[in-house]
């Protein structure tokens, strides 16, 4: 990243695994610049989804304004391509008022969205993605992937047998268009139209991934001792959601609703520990995903967030793009 101020910047990006203290990090820098903070992530994005998704309190959203929260039931579905939209519109708006767009999160799909462009991919076909589900119930998702492993060799080999949701989309895609989904990929390193930069990236990584591995934990606890189950419950409850939504599939959320399935809505501690295992796990997979992610970015400025002076150096990586606090 360059040292010369880029006073001009309408946006930057601060990216990290899950628990690396993005949120942390961005309200300290929002109490020095002027800036609006774009949230990336597939799960903020839904109503009712408060605690397992770490969403900022109220209290922290009334200290800086925050963008793509709550704008959707989890009913409803968002793409990378709706993220890419309204995202570049926001930016514009947020630039409009004089204030830089901080664009904070770890969905990396809604990066590599923003900063590569989209792949002509064909849309979701539900007829398709409905006879996947159902082939799945009945094989198990370890056999669709095999079947993956057939049409699209190379798809298959970077995902795990457990990957449901990529692997659906990769079987979906060949269903729809009779080509594998990596021959729609086509590894292009950056989009010129988009509104962020590569070098703009800031990412938070940890030097001892047992740190991290810590905080995972620590936050799975957290959101346990908050009310998490009782907040799964609460979408069960309304009795028009499952696990074939977007929304349901989340990390954490999907768990729970697989447990609460298993062993009704009551779960004796022991199951409560064995959720919190699987939940850990879980996240871990996605901190893993998200970190081979981010190191196909060689253009980022990393920052270590398990450094003692983590956040200081955040702040003057900032300082490098927007200059000074005013």
């Amino acid at each position: 990243m360059s040292s010369t101020p880029n006073t001009t910047a309408r946006c930057i990006a601060l990216a990290g695994p899950t628990a690396s203290g993005k949120s942390a990090a961005s309200l300290a820098i929002a109490q020095r610049w002027p800036v609006e903070i774009v949230s990336v992530d597939s799960a903020l994005v839904y109503r009712g989804m408060d605690i397992g998704s770490a969403k900022p309190s109220v209290a922290e959203r009334a200290q800086v304004p925050h963008h793509l929260i709550d704008i959707l039931d989890p009913l409803q579905s968002y793409s990378a391509a709706d993220f890419v939209r309204d995202t570049t519109r926001l930016v514009g708006e947020i630039a409009a008022r004089g204030r830089t767009a901080l664009l904070v999160g770890g969905t990396m799909l809604y990066f590599k969205a923003l900063l590569v462009g989209l792949d002509d991919i064909p849309p979701a076909d539900a007829a398709v993605r409905e006879r996947l589900e159902a082939q799945a119930r009945e094989h198990g998702w370890p056999a669709l992937h095999a079947e993956l492993a057939r049409v699209d060799p190379v798809t298959a080999a970077r995902l795990p047998p457990g990957d449901a949701q990529r692997i659906q989309r990769a079987l979906e895609v060949y269903a729809v268009s009779g080509r594998p989904i990596s021959s729609f990929q086509t590894g292009r390193t950056h989009n010129p139209d988009s509104p962020l930069a590569p070098e703009q990236l800031i990412s938070l990584e940890p030097a001892d991934r047992a740190w991290l591995h810590a905080r995972i934990a620590q936050r799975f606890d957290t959101m346990l001792a908050s009310g998490f189950l009782d907040e799964v419950r609460s979408l069960r409850a309304r009795g028009d959601l499952s696990t074939d939504l977007p929304s349901m599939r989340c990390v954490g959320y999907r768990q729970a609703w697989d447990m609460f399935d298993r062993h009704g809505d009551t779960l004796s501690p022991e199951q409560v520990a064995e959720l919190r295992d699987l939940g850990i796990f879980a996240t871990r997979q996605l901190g893993k995903r998200q970190l081979t992610w981010l190191r196909s970015m060689p253009q980022r400025r990393v920052i270590a967030c398990d450094a003692p002076d983590a956040l200081d150096q955040v702040l003057q990586a900032v300082q490098a793009q927007l200059g000074p606090p005013p």
